[in-house]
């Protein structure tokens, strides 16, 4: 029997060693669950547009599941390692707002700061030698010495984010809006230019760009057999409104 998936959110990028350095931790410790690389390129070094992303992307994980956050541009510093207890699932992570938008959006949560410190430990590679671990030992539901309910300060985090928060390889832009009616129909304006909305991609005329709501439920900025982010000059951070 497997236990609880442990899902890897990180903005490692795809090649190097650092994703098979943390996957060997995890396997040491929880051998017999599963380790789901969900996402290596997220925003690098850019929390806040990261937090969005895993907000939305966490929906189709079962309730048990542990994730591993690693976009932590100041490792070695002040930030505090936690744990965020949020609708079932556990996220192990810095304090740095990359947690942050599970906990707003969930009507229950609870936080835990990280007090347990391994012999070695690294003062760059936090994901490696403390996050991980502590992850693998809450997947096989052994308690983590010295883990003790923390205070995060979230009251002016925003639920959602008008502004491109991830592109894809297709060069689709994702937001940290999520859809709803209220939004059905209207005119998105980005960078200079208004968008219509279409249902699918077969919806807009080829080179077309339109925004839609994406298979995670955020609204997404594409163009039919072309790429968005090439084309419309767009990048992280920009911001998008309706009219």
């Amino acid at each position: 029997m497997t236990g609880a998936p442990i899902v890897l959110l990180t903005d490692f990028g795809p090649a190097g060693p650092y994703l098979g350095q943390v996957e060997i931790v995890l396997r040491q410790i929880a051998p017999s669950n599963p380790v789901i690389h969900l996402l290596s390129n997220a925003p690098c070094g850019n929390p806040r547009a990261a937090a969005y992303l895993l907000a939305a992307l966490r929906q189709q994980f079962p309730k048990d599941s542990i994730f591993l956050c690693v976009v932590d541009p100041g490792v070695g510093g002040s930030r505090k390692p936690v744990v965020l207890r949020a609708g079932g699932q556990t996220f192990v992570g810095p304090d740095n707002g990359l947690l942050n938008t599970v906990a707003v959006q969930t009507e229950f949560s609870n936080w835990f700061e990280i007090i347990w410190r391994p012999e070695k430990c690294s003062m760059s590679f936090h994901g490696r030698d403390l996050f991980a671990p502590v992850a693998a030992k809450l997947a096989i539901g052994e308690a983590v010495d010295d883990l003790k309910p923390y205070v995060v300060a979230i009251n002016d985090w925003s639920a959602d984010l008008a502004e491109i928060v991830y592109f894809d390889d297709y060069g689709n832009a994702f937001t940290g809006l999520r859809y709803g009616s209220e939004i059905d129909g209207k005119i998105l304006t980005i960078n200079g230019r208004r968008l219509e909305q279409a249902g699918t991609f077969s919806e807009a005329k080829v080179g077309e760009p339109f925004w839609y709501c994406n298979s995670c439920g955020l609204v997404e900025i594409a163009v039919n057999q072309g790429h968005a982010e090439r084309q419309l000059d767009l990048r992280i951070g920009m911001k998008v409104a309706y009219e």
